[in-house]
């Protein structure tokens, strides 16, 4: 199949698409004027669409409930823009062959890529996959708005390929998170005198046993678990001895154990009290034996853990994340794409999927 006189177009549409992304505020949980753009541009593609809050999806139009489904995801919410900015970053920017606004390289220029790969499949006969694509709101907050809202809709799903920026290569594995607040108790007492107990004390005691303790088991992708102390509070007086200090624990967590896992080994070992905020992001690995990750191999795709938690964390089948951009210009000021890595995304997505279909007609055993 000859895709490449069909790249041009779809990255010119692309790229308007972009700029008015862009150019209209999307923060985490405030998507809606996104979310428009989005539905208007599937209905001039006279694609049929749907909506539930600020997240829209659309399947093939051959879909096929009897065969398996490819999820194509990214997200158009955005953080809020730093003060580090020199630009306008609601202003869609061209200089330099990059592409200047917030939200372009995280995950804009991935979503509008993956869009152009939906529509380049959408109206194609005896595809051996459907796919769906989910343009989808409150990435960036982790909020149970977003994609986790809609997974009923969209269910079964073989695997989701999840739009972010990897430089196009695919991540097959992802750590998850669990933030710990933890309780040390102590007695109050005066401090000029030796009495009480001064959970100030009790707590850098378990702090300790946090920054030196090492998980057995280790990732092949991820490496070790980490977890580090980011927030502490105690005291409201001088001379009191506090009978109470709160500290926050990030733990970003790795395929090796679970999230409950790993809140049990902490739990055991240190005597402040451990409340988790929550248990749903999860780390992931997506098995070599699929049939995209072998297909992904013949193409020279480099394969890489991610230390960075998306949208994955939240879905229940197998996974991975794959885009244009560099993850680490997300968040950054001045947040920028390169017009060249849009266009070469639109091609990495197209010719993964072609070569995955191709393989899989030539032999149907190989869908899995």
């Amino acid at each position: 199949m000859n895709i490449q006189p069909s790249i041009d177009s779809y990255y010119e549409e692309a790229l308007v698409l972009l700029s008015g992304l862009i150019e209209t505020p999307s923060l985490s949980r405030e998507e809606d004027k996104t979310a428009e753009i989005i539905v208007d541009f599937f209905a001039k593609k006279k694609v049929i669409n749907h909506r539930l809050g600020n997240n829209i999806w659309a399947k093939n139009k051959k879909f096929d409930p009897e065969k398996p489904t490819i999820l194509l995801n990214s997200h158009h919410d955005t953080v809020k823009p730093n003060s580090g900015y020199s630009l306008n970053p609601f202003l869609a920017i061209i200089k330099e062959e990059k592409l200047y606004g917030l939200g372009s390289n995280d995950a804009g220029g991935c979503l509008v890529s993956l869009i152009m790969t939906f529509i380049h499949f959408y109206e194609r006969d005896s595809l051996p996959y459907n796919l769906i694509i989910a343009a989808t709101a409150e990435e960036e907050s982790s909020g149970t708005g977003g994609i986790e809202s809609i997974l009923d809709e969209l269910k079964p799903i073989e695997f989701a390929m999840v739009g972010e920026p990897t430089e196009m290569k695919m991540a097959v594995a992802e750590k998850g998170l669990m933030v710990l607040d933890c309780y040390a108790k102590g007695i109050a007492g005066h401090a000029a005198r030796e009495v009480g107990k001064n959970a100030i004390h009790e707590a850098l005691e378990d702090i300790a046993w946090i920054r030196g303790f090492s998980f057995e088991k280790e990732s092949e992708y991820l490496g070790p678990i980490k977890m580090t102390t980011t927030m502490i509070n105690a005291g409201y007086q001088h001379n009191v001895i506090p009978d109470e200090c709160h500290f926050v624990v990030d733990v970003r967590t790795t395929d090796a154990y679970s999230n409950q896992e790993v809140f049990e080994i902490i739990k055991q070992n240190i005597r402040s009290k451990v409340k988790p905020r929550s248990f749903r992001l999860n780390a992931s690995r997506l098995s070599s034996d699929m049939a995209v990750v072998q297909v992904s191999n013949q193409l020279g795709i480099e394969k890489f853990g991610s230390p960075t938690c998306s949208d994955q964390a939240v879905m229940d089948f197998p996974t991975f994340k794959m885009g244009p951009g560099k993850s680490e210009r997300s968040h950054t000021p001045d947040e920028f794409i390169f017009l060249s890595e849009i266009k070469d995304g639109i091609k990495g997505y197209i010719n993964l999927l072609t070569q995955l279909f191709s393989q899989s007609e030539m032999n149907p055993k190989s869908i899995n």
